[in-house]
């Protein structure tokens, strides 16, 4: 508000509060506020609360299971990244009242308390599996007021380094760093559905199933279009085979090898004319086969031309086998098309029928039109 005359702003999740100019009085983390209207307003660590197992006693219990999970989820989100700063931050104008309960009358929880609650109480097997269901009920209870027309997974691996002898922690060479190899699992909105924390070592596929299984079970039961997507790192024939039985379209980036660069060599020549800023962008589409893969599957290669560059940049997609519009069949042929309307859809070798519902030509010629 300032320094003026204007009444005081509250808060919802605790009227008690109002926000006011105090030059003597102040904290560099009253943006927590806001994100602790919007906690309280979607419910979403107050569902912690009966999903997680609370085995102390005595002295132990002077937080609740919720308010130590808040103090631990915002001072993370306030840029802390650890529980060294939980003893400044337990006197702190801001996060006494983020964390609620005992805490807004006193003070919120030290260090030591702090780091019992993260490595002895949020380390228990079922406080484990819990924490991992909480973002998919997060999930479900935001589509239950906004619900989705149609379901896209994404399914990829990330880093999260570390400085210390944390247990799991391992050298990754590919992220040339000592760190964490998480595997996650989003909807097309970016909302995280499942996350699982692996050692730093391993490859990035693993334990796949353990993430997208459960996933995929919740929304079993729902009539919706389901896609699934992910890099070359889950181009394995296991996940094919899971996601056809469940009924999911998808598009996996496959690595490049002799075989797939076979199939395209008579389409790598160089376009004709003047090169133009924008890249000449052509697709190529045939069934291949590896010797671990039953039956064959649709190998999507997508071509560009940059100006300045003597080859193309060529990329590889599997995907579920698709059908033409016309007749039902899937298009034996391998053939190359880009659309007149210049998007990027996949055109059949069926006379002026794309899915962009605009005419498409052969793009053999070289003119790349």
């Amino acid at each position: 508000m300032g320094a003026t005359n204007k009444s005081a702003l509250r808060l919802t999740f605790d009227r008690r509060v109002k926000l006011e100019f105090h030059g003597s009085k102040v904290t560099s983390d009253a943006g927590l506020l806001v994100y602790r209207e919007l906690d309280e307003a979607l419910e979403l660590t107050a569902r912690s609360g009966g999903l997680l197992d609370d085995w102390r006693t005595g002295k132990n219990t002077q937080h609740s299971l919720v308010a130590l999970l808040r103090q631990s989820i915002f001072s993370r989100l306030a840029g802390y990244e650890d529980t060294n700063d939980a003893e400044r931050l337990a006197v702190d104008p801001t996060m006494p009242q983020v964390v609620g309960g005992r805490a807004a009358e006193r003070t919120a929880a030290s260090t030591s308390q702090m780091g019992r609650f993260e490595t002895e109480v949020l380390t228990q097997p079922r406080n484990l599996a819990e924490l991992t269901r909480l973002s998919g009920l997060w999930v479900e209870q935001l589509r239950d007021r906004q619900p989705m027309r149609e379901l896209i997974l994404d399914l990829d691996s990330s880093v999260s380094e570390t400085y210390g002898e944390q247990e799991g922690t391992a050298y990754n060479g590919h992220f040339g760093c000592t760190c964490y190899h998480p595997l996650f699992c989003f909807n097309q909105f970016g909302d995280v559905e499942r996350t699982l924390l692996r050692e730093g070592h391993v490859h990035s596929a693993n334990d796949w199933r353990a993430v997208l299984e459960p996933v995929v079970a919740r929304y079993r039961g729902q009539k919706l279009p389901r896609y699934f997507r992910a890099d070359a790192a889950f181009a394995n024939p296991e996940v094919y085979e899971f996601l056809e039985a469940e009924g999911y379209g998808y598009a996996i980036r496959l690595p490049a090898n002799e075989v797939l660069q076979r199939e395209i060599e008579p389409l790598l020549t160089r376009p004709v004319g003047r090169p133009s800023n924008a890249p000449v962008v052509w697709y190529a589409d045939f069934w291949y086969q590896a010797q671990s893969w039953e039956p064959a599957r649709r190998v999507v290669a997508k071509e560009e031309w940059h100006k300045g560059e003597l080859f193309p940049r060529v990329g590889f997609i599997v995907t579920r086998k698709a059908r033409t519009p016309s007749t039902g069949r899937a298009c034996p042929a391998t053939t190359l098309w880009t659309t007149k309307c210049g998007c990027s859809y996949l055109c059949w070798r069926t006379t002026w029928a794309t899915f962009c519902g605009r005419p498409c030509y052969p793009a053999r010629c070289g003119t790349g039109r």
